[in-house]
């Protein structure tokens, strides 16, 4: 039987691949019945794409699985808490259970900056659960900020 933290590690190794390519380290998976049915990596600047967040290329890719575009009996796994456009796209596919690692305290809406996930006015409701392997997913994305600004630093002042 998986895990919460096995699944997230799942997540974590295509955060890993994402900051590879010089993307912000974000992975996400979707899991239906016990298996991975959907992976994604941040890839926005690669694909010229602003959607190209890791939860939105796993969810295309679980509906495709599931050939639905409503997933009610998934759940999505992702290193850093959602943004208003992931949260939304959760909502519409009808996502059973979000799992998230990091916080996000500049865009995070399942609790950070706002809750989403919490309006009851809204017609479905994902259960959520945050803080999985928060610190491994945290440090991924510290040190992937610290290292750009470490090269940018560089290509400012070069050493003489």
């Amino acid at each position: 039987m998986y895990t919460d933290e096995d699944y997230m590690r799942e997540a974590i190794k295509l955060a890993h691949l994402a900051a590879q390519r010089g993307e912000v380290p974000v992975g996400a998976v979707v899991v239906h019945e016990g298996q991975i049915i959907g992976r994604g990596s941040n890839a926005p600047i690669a694909t010229h794409d602003p959607s190209a967040h890791a939860e939105m290329l796993a969810l295309r890719e679980a509906a495709h699985h599931l050939q639905n575009y409503r997933l009610p009996a998934v759940s999505l796994y992702v290193t850093l808490e959602p943004c208003t456009m992931c949260a939304g796209a959760m909502m519409h596919a009808r996502v059973t259970r979000l799992v998230y690692g990091a916080s996000d305290a500049k865009t995070g809406v399942a609790g950070s900056v706002l809750d989403l996930f919490a309006q009851t006015q809204l017609n479905h409701h994902t259960q959520v659960t945050g803080g999985v392997l928060a610190s491994e997913c945290s440090a991924l994305l510290s040190d992937f900020f610290a290292q750009r600004r470490a090269t940018q630093k560089a290509l400012r002042c070069p050493t003489v």
